[in-house]
């Protein structure tokens, strides 16, 4: 009888993950910690614990541990082509008492004040990899120059693969998304062919992954911006979330987690992976979820094409979106150069 009892329970607690594992997480986990500010940057790791450029405060100067939002969570969100280049580079935010999330998406070519003859931001993350050792030195370095944008680290980092994405889309089955124009790309030398047409339509994952990445059509036509491709990648995101939500996907969130497990290394654990899936149940629709492009005020055109960022308009986004102070990030927080 022990044994059999034993049994019960062990598939009972199964049968709850499985059955709604929003709502295991919502009944059994705990909500993730947020990282202390402390006087001399945060124990976490991954960011003290880093190269020794990182071990300062994850906050602006005066923040205190008193004027954090409860209940609010900071997401660094990078997506990485091959080796090390970051082909996507995103700050997220989610409240849980109002059970809202914003994105924001960074251009790659952003100038940013960084030590090193390419000033791109999307040339921290293997900056941080060759000098600092692989993914840790690499999401150091980020975090970093994210500060000197937004004014403070984000809780949490997530890097995804490739193949992360194509997979999630596939365990729900698909994404319906709107291409402007017709997308038809080919290279041989990559096996890489984009044909995807204008207008609305269900994708797969590999094309899915093709709509996000697309930058210009054979021989340079259907050429399209970088804050044009930034939207279509937020596109396929609220897509994403709007079949993740749905009660016939709730099955699949133990597939979601192996998916994160084999293809994503990020500094949440999987009991806080699991609060946070639990709480998508509660999330009222992809319009919980609001998505925008870094302000910038132009080109520096040739020789680099630097993305000059905006620094009130950044400020003022911030402040209204992704901040997880109680108090405004302000101009001497920040650190946005214009050549």
């Amino acid at each position: 009888m022990k044994i059999f009892g034993k049994l019960i329970i062990i598939l009972s607690v199964i049968a709850i993950i499985i059955a709604g594992g929003a709502i295991a997480a919502n009944i059994f986990i705990k909500p993730p910690s947020i990282p202390k500010i402390g006087g001399n940057g945060s124990s976490r790791p991954g960011l003290a614990n880093s190269p020794d450029s990182l071990a300062e405060s994850i906050a602006p100067p005066g923040v205190t541990d008193d004027d954090r939002r409860k209940d609010f969570y900071t997401f660094l969100i990078v997506g990485l082509d091959i080796g090390w280049n970051t082909d996507t580079i995103m700050v997220a935010s989610y409240d849980a008492a109002s059970k809202e999330a914003n994105i924001i998406g960074i251009p790659r070519d952003s100038l940013v004040n960084a030590e090193r003859k390419v000033k791109k931001i999307n040339a921290a993350f293997g900056a941080g990899a060759v000098n600092g050792g692989g993914n840790e030195g690499g999401i150091a370095q980020l975090k970093r120059e994210i500060k000197t944008v937004i004014g403070f680290i984000p809780d949490f980092y997530m890097i995804i693969n490739l193949k992360a994405f194509e997979e999630i889309v596939d365990a729900v089955g698909g994404v319906e998304v709107t291409a402007r124009m017709d997308m038809k790309y080919y290279d041989p030398t990559q096996n890489l062919r984009i044909d995807i047409p204008k207008g609305t339509q269900k994708l797969d994952g590999s094309d899915a992954l093709k709509f996000a990445r697309y930058r210009r059509g054979s021989n340079n036509k259907n050429t399209i911006s970088d804050y044009e491709r930034i939207e279509n990648q937020q596109q396929v995101i609220k897509s994403l979330l709007s079949e993740v939500i749905k009660p016939s996907n709730w099955l699949k969130y133990p597939e979601f987690v192996r998916v994160f497990s084999d293809n994503v290394v990020t500094d949440l654990s999987t009991t806080d992976l699991l609060w946070f899936i639990g709480q998508a149940k509660d999330i009222s629709g992809a319009d919980a979820l609001t998505t925008y492009t870094m302000p910038t005020t132009g080109t520096s055109g040739l020789p680099m094409y630097y993305e000059l960022l905006d620094k009130e308009k950044i400020l003022e986004l911030v402040n209204s979106t992704i901040n997880p102070y109680t108090v405004e990030i302000k101009p001497e927080d920040v650190d946005i150069i214009k050549s």
